[in-house]
């Protein structure tokens, strides 16, 4: 994502700060819905530097409260028995 910032930078297309956190919010992916959602709405502060450590930190607290699968293996028992009953 900052590479595409720098790529749009090196071509000097004078896009203003705007354009470029733009940019960055509309290139992740879907996990980070509630980010933008939340940063859209609470008009936070408009710099690309703050942006990126926050994005950092929310990528660090999703990672901490994802839930562990656990996976065990059923076991079937067979009722045994000393003859078959009708």
């Amino acid at each position: 994502m900052l590479s595409l910032v720098e790529k749009l930078e090196d071509l000097q297309t004078g896009l203003d700060n705007d354009t470029y956190i733009d940019v960055i919010l509309q290139s992740l992916p879907p996990s980070y819905d509630p980010f933008v959602v939340n940063y859209n709405m609470n008009g936070l502060d408009k710099s690309i530097n703050k942006l990126i450590n926050m994005l950092v930190q929310y990528e660090a607290k999703t990672k901490k409260s994802e839930p562990s699968v656990l996976v065990g293996e059923a076991s079937t028992s067979k009722v045994k028995g000393k003859g078959a009953r009708r």
